[in-house]
């Protein structure tokens, strides 16, 4: 039994002797390839590991397709990103120059007359707003009419004179070919958003505010020639143009949501 012990050990370690043997052939193959040799010259193998090591090229890493085509996305969004902020800062910009010009044709325009301009909130009842501030100087105190009694006013003008508002609306109302109604059920409409609504008011309104309140209303202007409506109230019952008169200001560039309107 204990020779057999013995030669099983000893083939075991002839196995392993054969493997290593085969090894370390490969390896010498591996080195020969590369220049190298087993006669001793230490400098001669460190040369030829040096050309071995300057003659490999390193292939750039090969991303994920994804991990690219993600990459490649998120620059995609980083430049419309970038390009979109430059708009609004162009655009702010612009608007800024614009205001700043419309604002000085106001002070040429207005400081010879005596007048300044009083800032009115913006908020869609601008133009009312103006007209009750105008009011409230004329009378002293405070205003006979608030912006949502003038509001239900020039509404209920327009609908009992609707022959004469009806041409205008359509001028400057694009009707909806695709729409059932009627050229008079949508100057009804107009009307109830007038009344009811923070629609922005126009010539449209200021018309019906200058035959209701028989005032006359100057409307001055930074970018437009100025518009007078209401003459023949300019002195109505023997009052002065100036205690009658209820100025406005239009502007254009004010802010960028559009159209505003000031007390004068």
């Amino acid at each position: 039994m204990k020779l057999v012990k013995c030669f099983r050990g000893t083939g075991k370690r002839s196995q392993l002797q054969n493997k290593e043997i085969e090894l370390k052939k490969a390896a010498a193959k591996e080195l020969a390839s590369l220049g190298f040799s087993h006669n001793g010259n230490d400098k001669s193998n460190t040369d030829n590991l040096v050309k071995a090591i300057a003659g490999v090229s390193v292939a750039p890493q090969q991303g994920h397709p994804n991990t690219s085509k993600g990459a490649k996305r998120r620059e995609k969004r980083a430049q419309q990103e970038a390009a979109r902020e430059q708009r609004i800062q162009e655009e702010q910009s612009s608007i800024m120059s614009d205001r700043m010009i419309e604002g000085e044709k106001f002070e040429r325009k207005l400081k010879p007359l005596g007048f300044t301009i009083k800032e009115i909130k913006p908020d869609g009842h601008c133009l009312y707003r103006a007209v009750e501030d105008q009011l409230s100087l004329q009378s002293g105190g405070s205003s006979p009419y608030a912006y949502q009694e003038l509001r239900e006013m020039a509404a209920a003008y327009m609908r009992k004179h609707a022959s004469d508002f009806l041409p205008f609306f359509l001028s400057e109302n694009a009707i909806d070919g695709d729409s059932d109604d009627s050229p008079a059920e949508k100057f009804e409409d107009y009307c109830k958003e007038v009344e009811s609504t923070a629609a922005w008011g126009g010539q449209l309104e200021l018309g019906a505010l200058t035959r209701c309140l028989r005032k006359h209303i100057m409307i001055y202007s930074g970018s437009f020639p100025d518009v007078e409506m209401g003459k023949e109230y300019k002195s109505d019952g023997g009052s002065s143009s100036s205690t009658g008169t209820i100025r406005l200001s239009y502007h254009k560039h004010a802010f960028g949501l559009g159209e505003h309107y000031n007390s004068v």
